[in-house]
């Protein structure tokens, strides 16, 4: 009997086919032993293809969404993992950015659902202000802006838009804590609570609601952010480049069901839906 091991597939025979294969299988939230098993391509093989393809990505959209005529943008943060849950960090990782906690910081268009940008890193003031310096520098007029609570935003938001903004938190009130019979449901969310914090932001529209569900669509598309599991990142590289992949399909493969077209058309950025394909072939260009 042939070994599974000598009819995968490296990175050197792989075909422009079998990459859209990998590729498909990736962003429809396959992890990516399940990709090897339904694709035949080796692991190691796919997870240097994901990086490559992940930085090509982050490129791309780094260069075309600019000068965007965002009306309203929501913002968000997303926790995840690499290489161990925090409490079991070596000792000699303690601290080092890769090891542990994660967190995504991404913003959305409340309109076009499109995601402007987004960043890997800590939830704290340094990555907040890089966030919003990337996000105010995206933007080609004036937009109200919602975050949560977090206070984080408050000097970030103030140093990236100087003031240029109408800008508003929307603050949840939580109940009791679960027992531990539920600890891993959700706190129940029992209100909110609007704060302006800056300019004159139009009260219906202080929600953070678009953004929260694309934390449920990262969590469904991208099998290494699922809570409790298995399969997640164990460097940060691979979950910067499956990040940059996922909103590369999500902005510009995938037509958003409430607007019949991909974000990035409903954003000007795009005067098509994208195949794989042409995601494969941004290789080419770098």
């Amino acid at each position: 009997m042939q070994k599974r091991s000598s009819i995968l597939v490296n990175m050197n025979k792989l075909t422009n086919g079998k990459k859209c294969q990998v590729v498909a299988s990736l962003v429809e939230g396959n992890s990516i032993r399940a990709t090897v098993r339904m694709t035949g391509v080796a692991k190691n093989t796919i997870t240097k293809l994901l990086v490559e393809i992940g930085a090509a990505c982050s490129e791309h959209q780094d260069k075309v969404l600019r000068n965007l005529n965002c009306k309203r943008i929501q913002c968000d943060e997303i926790w995840s993992f690499c290489y161990s849950k925090q409490k079991n960090v070596p000792s000699d990782k303690q601290g080092e950015f890769g090891y542990g906690d994660v967190w995504t910081w991404t913003a959305m268009d409340a309109d076009t659902k499109l995601i402007p940008c987004w960043l890997v890193g800590l939830r704290d003031a340094d990555y907040a202000n890089e966030f919003m310096h990337d996000l105010a520098l995206r933007l080609s007029s004036r937009v109200q802006l919602t975050t949560d609570g977090h206070k984080v935003y408050l000097d970030a938001v103030d140093n990236a838009f100087a003031g240029e903004i109408d800008y508003a938190m929307l603050i949840k009130i939580y109940g009791e804590e679960h027992s531990n019979d539920t600890k891993f449901s959700p706190t129940s969310c029992i209100g909110t609570k609007q704060v302006a914090i800056v300019g004159n932001p139009n009260s219906c529209h202080v929600s953070t609601s678009f953004v929260e569900r694309q934390n449920l669509t990262m969590r469904m598309c991208m099998r290494r952010f699922t809570q409790l599991t298995n399969a997640f990142s164990k460097k940060i590289e691979n979950l910067q480049a499956a990040v940059s992949l996922h909103f590369m399909y999500y902005n510009f493969c995938r037509i958003h069901q409430s607007l019949r077209i991909t974000p990035a058309m409903a954003a000007g950025v795009s005067d098509h839906v994208w195949e794989i394909s042409e995601i494969i072939d941004l290789l080419k260009s770098n």
